[in-house]
C-alpha cells in the first residue's frame, strides 16, 4: 500500500478554505495519513508554497510549516493542532518562526504543497531548522512521500 496524505477539509488540487488561511484564522487543516511503510522511524510534514510571489513569475519557495520526528504511529494531525504528538519537533518557516502559517498569496491562485515523508531514522534534534537544513537531514533516510495539494487565491 502506498503512503497517501489526505485532508477532510478539501480534496487534492482543490482550493483550501478561509479558515486556514491569513484571510481566516490562520488555523493548521486536518491532515490524516496512512500506509507509513514498515521500518520507518519517524515522519516529517513540509508545507510550501512553490507559486510565490507571483504564480506568473514564481522566484522562491515559501515555507508555512515544518514539522520532523512525527512518531509513526500518528495518522493525523488534528485541525487547529495545539499540541504536537510526543518527540515531535517543529522547524522555522518563512516567516522565521515555528508553527503553522496558513495561505497569503499577494497576487493570484497559488499551489500549497502538504509533504509527508516517511524517514528510516529519528533525526537529532536540529533545533528549529529551515526547510534547507532539514531537508539536508533527510538525505538518504527517506522511505516513502506522499503529498496533498491545495491552491488558495484571496479575496475570493
Amino acid at each position: 500500500m502506498d503512503m497517501t496524505i489526505t485532508s477532510s477539509a478539501f480534496a487534492h488540487n482543490g482550493s483550501i478554505p478561509k479558515l486556514y488561511t491569513c484571510e481566516g484564522k490562520n488555523i493548521s487543516p486536518p491532515l490524516a495519513w496512512s500506509g507509513v511503510p514498515v521500518g520507518a522511524k519517524s515522519l516529517v510534514v513540509i508545507v510550501d508554497d512553490p507559486d510565490a510571489p507571483d504564480p506568473a513569475a514564481p522566484r522562491m519557495t515559501w515555507v508555512h510549516w515544518l514539522l520532523y520526528n512525527l512518531p509513526v504511529t500518528t495518522s493525523g494531525l488534528p485541525e487547529a493542532v495545539q499540541s504536537l504528538p510526543a518527540g515531535t519537533l517543529d522547524g522555522l518557516n518563512d516567516w522565521q518562526r515555528a508553527g503553522y502559517g496558513g495561505p497569503c498569496p499577494p497576487i493570484g491562485r497559488h499551489r500549497y504543497f502538504h509533504k509527508l515523508y516517511a524517514l528510516d531514522v529519528v533525526l537529532p534534534d536540529l533545533k528549529r531548522p529551515n526547510k534547507n537544513f532539514l531537508e539536508q537531514a533527510m538525505k538518504g533516510h527517506i522511505l516513502a512521500e506522499a503529498q496533498l495539494v491545495g491552491t488558495y487565491q484571496k479575496g475570493r
